[in-house]
């Protein structure tokens, strides 16, 4: 059944036609929705709805839709797409501008939170590595404290948790037990650091302490011994003891070190400028062999260099003085922003330094920033290093300089300005 009004056809053209000229579009028929057309009217309530009429579309009638006629469908003039609710464009309006003093705001909290995470994170874990293995209340008739801080620093041989290979490679033997290589007394205060050597062959006196273990009372006699032997016969705790009876400064922080950690340190680092005296360096039992000139140690050459002895004219004297330029060396290099701000180092560098250090209970992290910042600041020539003013000997033991050793204290506990050397 063809729909298609005829009066509107054309023979020539239609279905079929083989003629060149294509048929023209057809008309659609379009839907009235107004009123109804001629007929009966509108059924009760109830009944079926009135059906749509049909009209042409060539713009008869007032009430049909000749958008389908233009051409033209639902959109913009220029074929776009729908248009929203803005009545030009598209089906979205215009996009906002970002809000770049949100993004920043909140990309520094974000930035601040982290760090302060990782900050707070770093912080527990580097003090969980402390070994607080030394307990200075067991230390009595101590002085007063005066201003600034003392640490008494402590290079030990131990050589607990070394491999027989580890011995061999880092030249310390096979020795039982540990005794002190170094002792070092570190100030700061408002007026600068200094660092001060204690030679381990000083004549000291043995005085009344308690034992660390037995908690027994040992009267002091008198006897004089080398200033390591204390160390050696009961620890770190009679070492502060005799330290302090001699010297008369309070000692507020203890820190020691032994073989193997000190060689990790220094490889965690990258190794250590130093700069080898005139002459060379060369010692078959620390395992120092070392042209003149400035060069990078690494853990095993630094601890052959801060024991040798033998190949030093003036012997445990210019060892310290050694010890010294190192250890300051030392602290510059892990205390710098290249160690400091790269985790790739900073955190080995930590893991090897703590893991290694035995401090004193009260000891904190803070202390021992302080400590290396103090350290660093020798190097840096703000601050004054030099060995215990020694006046002789006697015996084989190097005698102190009663009055010099007297007004350095009285200095260190005024935090003033060192006036005394020593060579």
């Amino acid at each position: 059944m063809n729909d298609w009004p005829d009066e509107n056809r054309n023979d020539r053209y239609g279905r079929g036609s083989a003629g060149a000229q294509p048929e023209s579009a057809r008309v659609m028929r379009q839907v009235r929705r107004g009123q109804p057309g001629p007929g009966p009217s509108a059924p009760p309530y109830g009944g079926v709805p009135q059906q749509p009429t049909y009209v042409d579309g060539q713009g008869y009638g007032d009430q049909y839709d000749n958008g389908y006629n233009s051409g033209q469908v639902y959109g913009t003039p220029n074929g776009g797409g729908p248009q929203g609710p803005g009545g030009q464009g598209g089906g979205r309006g215009p996009r906002r501008a970002p809000n770049w003093g949100r993004r920043i705001k909140w990309t520094a909290i974000t930035l601040v939170t982290l760090l302060v995470v990782v900050s707070v994170s770093t912080y527990f874990w580097a003090d969980s590595k402390l070994n607080r293995d030394v307990d200075l209340s067991k230390v009595i008739d101590r002085p007063d404290a005066g201003e600034g801080t003392n640490y008494l620093i402590v290079g030990s041989d131990s050589r607990e948790g070394m491999t027989a290979e580890e011995k061999k490679e880092l030249h310390t033997g096979s020795a039982d037990g540990k005794r002190t290589d170094s002792m070092m007394i570190l100030h700061t205060g408002d007026n600068g650091s200094t660092l001060i050597s204690l030679p381990r062959d000083s004549d000291v006196e043995i005085p009344t302490f308690v034992g660390s273990e037995s908690g027994k009372t040992y009267k002091g006699t008198g006897r004089h011994v080398k200033l390591n032997a204390a160390y050696a016969e009961d620890g770190p705790e009679l070492l502060v003891r005799t330290v302090e009876f001699n010297t008369g400064l309070h000692i507020d922080h203890y820190v020691e070190i032994g073989f193997a950690g000190f060689a990790d340190i220094v490889d965690s680092v990258g190794g250590v400028e130093i700069e080898i005296p005139k002459g060379g360096m060369k010692d078959t039992k620390s395992g120092a062999d070392f042209e003149a000139g400035k060069q990078t140690l690494n853990g095993e050459q630094a601890l052959a260099f801060v024991r040798t002895r033998y190949a030093l004219a003036g012997s445990d004297l210019d060892r310290t003085k050694n010890q010294q330029k190192f250890l300051s060396a030392l602290a510059n290099q892990v205390a710098t922003p290249g160690t400091v701000l790269n985790p790739f180092k900073l955190y080995p560098t930590m893991g090897a330094g703590l893991d290694s250090l035995i401090v004193d209970k009260d000891m904190g992290l803070f202390d021992l920033a302080d400590m290396f910042w103090a350290m660093k600041s020798v190097s840096g020539g703000d601050g004054t290093s030099m060995n215990m003013p020694i006046s002789g000997s006697t015996g084989g033991n190097l005698v102190w300089d009663e009055a010099k050793v007297k007004t350095l204290v009285n200095e260190l506990k005024n935090d003033e300005k060192v006036t005394v050397s020593g060579d």
